[in-house]
């Protein structure tokens, strides 16, 4: 894992009080309108875990991905971030909190360069007086945005840019860091390197929820692991437990994990 350029890594932006979870989803259902997405869904992210969020296609694990951030309001259920109640709060006060969403898209802005969107998230998270060591942080962890820091975010291949969304949490690492399909379409090379900042802020104290298809891959970095069915949970448990979890999941629809 690579050291921070300071020597020192960063202090988690929003500390978790001793014995709490980071994040507690407790008996939580969702709609799109008319269509419910979840049921009753509970489980809980320990404090510095990896917990892999695991399911098939349109099984709930973006649509619990955009309810624990915030993006989706929760039809009933409660979610506790660090033990704090955030159900029902708006997405910004949810990040403010400690919780930062990189989405499966590139969710940085295009039209900017990379060192301009690094730039706008370090004064904002860190001030003004971190951008440069925070920059070189950035910039030692993701070797590629160094040297494309003056290219623009929307030019940069898609594994590039969800490089950048995550080289823009590390500064201040959140109390809980929900990594959405970040694998989806790239490359195995790339593919190492995104995971390879996955550990690295995890390796700083933040508890990842990562949502993932790749069940191998998650599954290789993880403590946890939550396996939905049908917007409800078949598992929850160890991660060691959980690809023989998820076979005998799919295994009555004649599905297999993509692995």
């Amino acid at each position: 894992m690579t050291e921070f350029a300071s020597g020192a890594t960063p202090r988690v932006g929003t500390d978790v009080p001793p014995g709490q979870p980071a994040l507690e989803v407790d008996h939580v259902s969702a709609a799109y309108g008319p269509y419910r997405a979840l049921f009753d869904v509970a489980f809980t992210v320990p404090a510095g875990s990896v917990t892999a969020l695991l399911g098939s296609n349109g099984a709930g694990k973006s649509t619990v991905a955009r309810v624990v951030s915030g993006l989706l309001p929760s039809t009933s259920g409660t979610i506790r971030l660090g033990g704090r109640d955030i159900t029902g709060q708006a997405a910004y006060k949810i990040a403010r909190a400690g919780m930062a969403h990189v989405p499966e898209g590139r969710g940085i802005f295009a039209n900017l360069t990379v060192e301009e969107n690094l730039v706008m998230a370090f004064r904002q998270r860190a001030g003004r007086k971190q951008v440069p060591e925070s920059l070189d942080r950035a910039y030692q962890a993701f070797p590629v945005l160094g040297e494309r820091r003056k290219q623009a975010g929307g030019t940069l291949s898609g594994g590039q840019q969800r490089l950048l969304s995550l080289a823009k949490v590390l500064v201040v690492p959140p109390q809980v860091l929900v990594a959405d399909e970040l694998s989806l379409g790239l490359a195995p090379v790339v593919i190492e390197a995104v995971y390879r900042g996955l550990q690295e802020i995890n390796g700083a104290g933040t508890a990842l929820l990562v949502v993932e298809q790749q069940v191998d891959r998650a599954l290789e970095i993880a403590t946890d692991a939550v396996i939905l069915e049908h917007g409800t949970v078949a598992y929850a448990g160890g991660a060691d437990q959980a690809l023989a979890a998820m076979e005998q999941v799919l295994a009555g629809r004649g599905a297999r994990p993509t692995l």
